[in-house]
């Protein structure tokens, strides 16, 4: 197949696009900038655009599909011009699915946790010798690229994200996959630019259910109301498996699953991720991998990138950052640190970033999401409020949603670098939670700066 992608910097956009390129097609792509991950994978596959922009009179007749990225508009020139010649235009999950028609897919969805999910049955899977596909949205230690598309692999694992799939397409991408396992593991409300209501968001999750193929599996997390309630009502032929009630015990800054006899050491923390942990048996279950296997691979699994990740440790403090930005990815974070380090003070700072966190009506839903934190910090731009083209937003409007006497509030990174520069972290730990950067921060080279002394 010759493939033109559009938008091929995007961080989904531009592994598909090499996964492509490996099964033997023949691929070029074009954006108006590509940042690093992609600028140097991209380089490294020999897919990088010799210049940046636009450029309709490369879409040519003989091209046998376009994919279309989400930063490509509706009135993008390469865009037009392909709809001008009638060729087909396929969304990234579209094509996806497209690629994986003959494989059992696996599908991991929720409003939290789907990547540390599925990055955890890929590990099990890659530790037990079996070949499968996958597609999941953060870099893993032990895999090159983040999508993998072969014509050998009978499984693909995907990992399910609910937002809309492109400029031509307002479909959630998770509609698109069909999945034969289904993994659900939380429902809490988020991205309301696209869904504007609870009752809305819920209902992407509703259809989701109702996609899973005749015969297929739903494993659900049933400590997650709303997930609970909506798998009461499923298709006859859907078999539903509940989990997130697995035994463990965190002390001494280790953590243990316990089943039945056994005690398996692993190297993540936090309920969340034991949750986590017992939603990926259950999946690999389904697949036919025994729990053996299972513990074995999950006892040396690290962790996602940027899912609390150790950034520096020196004697008793420590410091970590994590892509946590809503309110229910905020208080099981937060609440994971504490439990592992109960002896420890715990400095807690958010970056509101999403379009969500920075729009007023959503902002009530952050109270006392960091009561564990021993000093709550919150830090948003109101550089990133204006590029949003939401209402400004003041300190004062935060310190209220979040009702935390204790708060802090920032709106200046620098003034915000300065003042953890200032503090004592001797037996104390901070966690960076961000989908963001804190405007710029080197995050590394703040908590290298923090703990030397």
């Amino acid at each position: 197949m010759r493939v033109h992608f559009i938008a091929i910097g995007g961080a989904a956009m531009h592994s598909l696009a090499i996964a492509l390129y490996q099964k033997g097609n023949l691929v070029t792509g074009s954006d108006d900038e590509i940042f690093d991950p992609a600028r140097t994978q991209l380089s490294n596959a020999g897919l990088l655009p010799d210049s940046f922009g636009w450029f309709p009179e490369r879409i040519t007749p003989d091209l046998d599909a376009i994919v279309l990225g989400m930063h490509a508009h509706k009135d993008n020139p390469e865009l037009k011009r392909a709809l001008e010649l009638g060729i087909r235009v396929y969304s990234y999950p579209e094509f996806l699915y497209r690629e994986t028609a003959d494989k059992t897919r696996v599908v991991i969805a929720g409003s939290h946790g789907k990547t540390t999910i599925t990055s955890m049955i890929l590990h099990v899977l890659q530790s037990a010798g079996i070949n499968a596909d996958y597609m999941v949205g953060a870099q893993l230690e032990g895999f090159e690229v983040m999508v993998r598309l072969t014509h050998e692999a009978k499984y693909m694992i995907i990992e399910g994200d609910e937002y809309l799939s492109s400029t031509l397409d307002p479909r959630p991408k998770f509609h698109l996959y069909k999945p034969h396992i289904a993994l659900l593991s939380g429902i809490a409300w988020d991205h309301m630019n696209v869904f504007p209501t609870f009752e809305n968001y819920v209902s992407q999750f509703i259809k989701f259910i109702n996609l899973i193929q005749p015969g297929g599996s739903l494993i659900y997390c049933k400590a997650d109301p709303e997930v609970r309630n909506i798998s009461q009502n499923i298709r006859t032929d859907i078999t539903a498996i509940p989990y997130g009630d697995l035994a463990y015990r965190a002390k001494d800054q280790k953590v243990v699953i316990i089943s039945g006899n056994r005690e398996i050491p692993i190297l993540v923390f936090g309920k969340h991720n034991v949750q986590n942990i017992h939603g990926a048996w259950m999946v690999c279950r389904q697949m036919g991998i025994t729990d053996e296997t299972f513990f074995s691979a999950i006892s040396t699994f690290k962790g996602a990138s940027k899912r609390l990740q150790l950034l520096k440790e020196s004697g008793n403090s420590a410091v970590y950052k994590d892509f946590a930005h809503s309110p229910s990815k905020l208080k099981a974070t937060v609440e994971a640190v504490k439990e592992l380090y109960p002896g420890r003070k715990l400095i807690a700072c958010l970056e509101l970033h999403t379009y969500s966190s920075l729009n007023k009506n959503f902002l009530p839903l952050y109270r006392h999401c960091m009561d564990s934190a021993d000093l709550p910090i919150v830090y948003f731009s109101p550089h990133a409020v204006a590029l949003k083209r939401l209402p400004g937003l003041s300190a004062a409007e935060v310190s209220e949603a979040f009702d935390d006497m204790r708060l802090i509030v920032y709106n200046n990174s620098e003034k915000l670098q300065e003042d953890l520069s200032r503090m004592d972290f001797h037996n104390k730990n901070l966690l960076l939670m961000s989908s963001g950067n804190f405007d710029g921060l080197d995050l590394e080279g703040l908590a290298e700066k923090l703990l030397k002394r």
